[in-house]
């Protein structure tokens, strides 16, 4: 078989290479892409015959599952029905990027690729009632991902027992006669693999790291929401007692428990100074609710909580201009905790701050009636 080579400027599209790949995808044959990790070799996942060259060239058993490779984050839902928690949180924070993600899908035939194409296509993509999906971040796989109307499988470019290539030239020598086109970029961003971690229903498992470590996995897999009022004293300080014990309500865990859960809960403050206790009308108030609230110091609101948070939940609209003024990008994870402003209690008494500890619970369970956990 004579391999042919597109040599391509990652820098600029290629639309003549591009649908060359495709016609050969769609012609059961075999395309080497790079990505920002290793270069891959793809086929047709609808194409039964070029499913057999794939694993012919890989030495791979059928029960041993292709990576399915997606151009864009959003294609994700085509393949899991109902994505939600971890696994749309790492989808929307790390995709395109360097790490595949293995969901649990147990009713394939429900997926809309399967709808799309055929029940028969469910063991070229879905592994007992799993499936593992990639996100390239890379011009040329993006392109390529995008533009073929089927769905694509792929493994790195090298035979079994071998390093996978990490540039145009190792890729074009690696498989040289036995796949059919090469499209060559260049060197890969990275030139290390994936990072690849399992989505389960009480949160992930790390089976390999690579180029993400299990740390910044953990960042990205979070839940943060900061709430922001001006002191920090009270309306945010009770705002975060209250969604700390709602979130462990609905988890099912302790409090101590919803970092390793996946859940953070900061709070703010526009004017606040650094390491004030709660106020005592604040702490009163919770209590009666059987919450905590000594322990709180507050807090400045930073650039770097603003960055952090995926919920930002504002008391006024004057903190949430505040917010804006820091972190203009902000805004659009910036919402008003109620409708309305809730007002600052201070210089009221316990019931004050009982009535407006009440309404920020109420807000907040709305809140999260929203918030896709």
């Amino acid at each position: 078989m004579l391999t042919t080579i597109h040599q391509i400027d990652p820098g600029r599209a290629d639309a003549d290479a591009i649908r060359k790949a495709v016609d050969c995808l769609a012609g059961s044959g075999l395309v080497t892409f790079p990505t920002e990790t290793v270069y891959g070799v793809g086929a047709n996942a609808a194409d039964p015959k070029a499913l057999a060259r794939l694993r012919e060239l890989k030495g791979r058993a059928e029960t041993k599952p292709f990576t399915v490779h997606i151009g864009s984050r959003w294609a994700v839902d085509r393949f899991v029905p109902d994505l939600a928690g971890v696994g749309r949180r790492l989808v929307q924070k790390a995709w395109p990027g360097p790490l595949t993600l293995i969901f649990d899908v147990p009713h394939p035939e429900q997926a809309q690729v399967i709808r799309d194409t055929s029940p028969e296509h469910i063991d070229a993509m879905y592994h007992a009632g799993t499936i593992g999906i990639r996100c390239p971040d890379d011009p040329v796989a993006a392109q390529l991902l995008e533009a073929c109307p089927f769905p694509v499988v792929a493994a790195s470019a090298n035979p079994a027992g071998e390093p996978a290539p990490t540039d145009g030239d190792q890729a074009r020598k690696a498989l040289d006669g036995q796949v059919d086109l090469v499209l060559d970029a260049g060197h890969c961003r990275y030139g290390k693999a994936s990072t690849i971690v399992r989505v389960t229903s009480k949160g992930y498992d790390i089976l390999r790291e690579g180029v993400l470590d299990a740390r910044t996995i953990r960042r990205l897999a979070q839940l943060r929401f900061l709430l922001v009022c001006t002191g920090n004293t009270c309306r945010s300080a009770m705002g975060e007692a209250i969604l700390r014990r709602l979130l462990a309500e609905h988890v099912g865990c302790d409090e101590d428990a919803l970092t390793s859960s996946g859940y953070v809960v900061e709070s703010a403050g526009t004017m606040a100074c650094e390491g004030a206790p709660a106020s005592t009308e604040a702490i009163n108030a919770l209590a009666a609710r059987g919450i905590d609230l000594s322990y709180h110091r507050s807090t400045p609101l930073t650039l770097e909580a603003l960055l952090r948070a995926d919920y930002i939940l504002a008391m006024t609209a004057g903190h949430r201009a505040t917010v804006g003024a820091i972190l203009p990008a902000a805004l659009d994870r910036c919402r008003l905790v109620d409708e309305a402003d809730v007002d600052d209690p201070m210089g009221g008494d316990t019931a004050t701050y009982a009535l407006c500890a009440k309404r920020i619970e109420q807000a907040l369970r709305h809140q999260l009636e929203e918030i896709p956990l």
